[in-house]
């Protein structure tokens, strides 16, 4: 059966996100084989055959997706489910179970003015103020609750030198399909902070 290409990047009709914050945490071998033409047995052969336990998450999930023309979507289900049976650890894994990912970038100002400007500019991607902050001299940080409760933390480190480093970790992902969204989604917010990459 050949493979299924979903147009829209997105999940299969009737799966939306809000069954996977259930708790789905795997793809069942029935969706998959027809979601991609293709079961779990058959995916795992090919994964192997391509070294992708040598490979990170990123790099198995690209992989289906350029040399496979998997959906992203799909792709990121079938790198998951892939991890568990092959026992690889996926990233930002948490001794809670959970998951975190952070974005630094190094950008110019003291810690204190990159940090009072940081927590401005990122304040409209959290969706208001933090609920918690330390305006220590070297580390400053900022602490925000998200939705489905994923918190986010800036931190500014100084470097001693003209620029300062700016980190976003956002935690508590109860499932491992979310962390490569989020870290675009961090990347992304951090264009805000555009006029202090130079």
């Amino acid at each position: 059966m050949p493979r299924r290409r979903n147009g829209s990047g997105g999940g299969p009709s009737g799966t939306g996100g809000g069954e996977r914050e259930r708790g789905e945490q795997r793809l069942s071998d029935a969706r998959l084989g027809s979601g991609t033409g293709r079961g779990a047995a058959e995916w795992f052969a090919r994964l192997d055959a391509a070294g992708a336990t040598r490979l990170s998450h990123e790099q198995i999930s690209r992989l289906l997706v350029d040399e496979f023309e998997v959906v992203p979507w799909w792709a990121e289900g079938i790198t998951v489910r892939y991890e568990q049976e092959r026992g690889i650890e996926p990233p930002g894994r948490q001794p809670d179970g959970s998951y975190a990912v952070t974005v630094g970038r190094s950008l110019r100002g003291g810690p204190l003015a990159l940090f009072d400007l940081a927590v401005g500019r990122f304040a409209r991607c959290a969706g208001g103020p933090p609920e918690v902050g330390a305006r220590a001299a070297t580390r400053p940080t900022a602490d925000w609750t998200l939705a489905h409760g994923d918190t986010l933390r800036l931190q500014v480190v100084s470097t001693g030198g003209p620029k300062g480093s700016v980190s976003l970790t956002q935690g508590g992902l109860r499932l491992p399909e979310r962390v490569q969204p989020v870290k675009e989604g961090l990347t992304r917010a951090f264009d805000v902070m555009g006029d202090r990459q130079n």
